[in-house]
């Protein structure tokens, strides 16, 4: 209820570090860095400002997905709650910001992405990704298998995905 969520842009500063515990969960830590960015105006240009270095820990299959798909140097986007993580090291107390991760997402302002789709169990799509049309993730306008215009690739992925023939016939 009182918990503080925040989004946190920045660069990953760390490799995915990504393991299964005893009880069957999986989690990932990695850190990111977040640089502000400023107008000198006296230099008359943007110059980097004070750094922010935060852990980021997921757990279960956004653990498996980061793992994944991001390495050191990535730009993301991360929600999550934040808190404060208390613990020693050589005898002296130390503490740690930690953004236990909701969301991570790669910052397309940077780069492209194509998404996979991944399924429940029983191998259905999740009633989210039906209502936004493309269940496949292909992104528009790009090309589907040995150059094949991405919709005709996603017509067939889709109609697949949830359980219809191609050509909207169930």
């Amino acid at each position: 209820m009182y918990e503080t969520n925040v989004t946190v842009v920045g660069n990953l500063a760390t490799a995915v570090d990504r393991h299964r515990l005893a009880d069957g969960r999986t989690v990932a830590n990695f850190r990111v860095a977040s640089t502000e960015r400023r107008y000198d105006r006296a230099g008359g240009g943007w110059v980097d400002g004070e750094s922010l270095f935060i852990d980021v820990r997921c757990w279960r299959t956004l653990a498996d997905n980061a793992d994944a798909s991001l390495v050191k140097g990535d730009r993301v986007v991360v929600t999550g709650r934040l808190f404060t993580r208390n613990y020693e090291h050589e005898g002296q107390r130390r503490s740690a910001m930690t953004l236990d991760a909701q969301t991570v997402a790669a910052d397309l302002s940077r780069c492209t992405a194509v998404l996979t789709r991944t399924r429940k169990q029983d191998g259905t799509v999740p009633v989210e990704h039906e209502a936004h049309g493309d269940q496949t993730g292909q992104v528009a306008g790009s090309a589907g298998p040995a150059g094949a215009p991405a919709g005709d690739r996603v017509v067939d992925d889709a109609a697949r995905l949830v359980g219809a023939a191609p050509g909207g016939e169930s």
